[in-house]
């Protein structure tokens, strides 16, 4: 069984002076018959007291607020955590009745909030190529399969493209993103279909052949599957997730699961850095916060580094309209 040391860390440096920070952390691995937490160590700038309770998906989700002023807030999370494997997932009831239980569910909680569908503006060209009637051919896991490798085949992984401000029509056009663009998609393909599926917020771990995410927290799904239940399904790495994925809390979208969100008094002007580091139980974990830390995108997507791509895509589009 894999043991990982996560190092989870969020710094705001703020133009001046802020107070009465009051922030939402969700930092803390799920604990279930697959994820045994051995040891959590949570630092917050300030020490202040932190209230930590279960939200309405079972997440445990901590609250605090630092009231005294200061210039930068830097919450570090390290876990040790040991995952196990799960049950490989089977396809052995038949395919009619599979759809049937799926059509009693969509009206029973707590399947009903997986199965709500955002609407965009694009969403009618997004499912013009998912038609029901096609997918119930398959079986249920048979359809979420093939849709998590079209994701994966359609749609280009590329860091600093989108931020978590990014829309689902934007993602649709670009046809580009990370993890949570991924995830995101390949939810509107599934709760199309009446298939429950689920925003999954965690870290990927490394391996021999390396994985597309690490070093950030990742995102997938978990679509409901008769027979089996929950299953993990990672469009970004086009595989079901397994020991290898480190779960912190599920919702019905990012917004849900947010690792860290909060709201203070004074100057506007922040700075947000986030970093993460994952090593084996032989590894060592990174002490340095400075090591760590990266400066995320700007969330109005105007970074000259990291999105050329996006610039080159919307001027293709442009064109295409004239």
């Amino acid at each position: 069984m894999p043991r990982f040391n996560i190092h989870h860390i969020t710094k705001y440096t703020y133009e001046g002076p802020v107070r009465d920070s009051a922030n939402q952390i969700v930092l803390f691995p799920v604990k279930d018959a697959f994820q045994e937490i051995l040891r959590h160590d949570l630092t917050i700038t300030g020490e202040p007291p932190l209230e930590v309770y279960k939200d309405y998906y079972g997440n445990e989700v901590g609250s605090f607020t630092h009231a005294e002023p200061h210039t930068s807030l830097t919450i570090d999370s390290k876990v040790e955590v040991v995952t196990k494997p799960r049950p490989a997932v089977k396809d052995e009831i038949p395919r009619e009745t599979q759809w049937a239980m799926l059509e009693q569910m969509r009206w029973q909680v707590p399947y009903i909030d997986f199965l709500k569908q955002e609407s965009f503006p694009s969403i009618g060209e997004v499912l013009e190529g998912v038609c029901p009637e096609k997918a119930r051919t398959q079986t249920p896991l048979e359809a979420a399969l093939q849709l998590r490798t079209y994701v994966y085949d359609n749609f280009k992984y590329i860091k600093g493209i989108t931020s978590v401000e990014t829309t689902l029509d934007e993602v649709w056009k670009l046809k580009a993103g990370v993890c949570q663009d991924f995830a995101h998609m390949l939810l509107v393909f599934l709760r199309d279909l009446l298939i429950p599926a689920r925003y999954v917020s965690g870290y990927i771990c490394p391996n021999k052949n390396g994985m597309r995410g690490e070093g950030a927290t990742h995102a997938w799904i978990e679509a409901y599957i008769p027979g089996n239940g929950w299953v993990g399904l990672d469009p970004t790495n086009n595989c079901i997730a397994d020991d290898l994925h480190v779960r912190l809390a599920v919702g019905r979208s990012f917004s849900d699961c947010s690792p860290v969100k909060g709201t203070y008094k004074g100057s506007a002007g922040q700075t947000l850095e986030v970093g993460v580091s994952v090593s084996y139980e032989s590894g060592k974990m990174i002490e340095e916060v400075e090591t760590v830390l990266a400066v995320q995108p700007s969330s109005n997507g105007t970074s000259e580094a990291t999105n050329s791509y996006r610039r080159y895509m919307e001027m293709m589009q442009q064109q295409q309209q004239q």
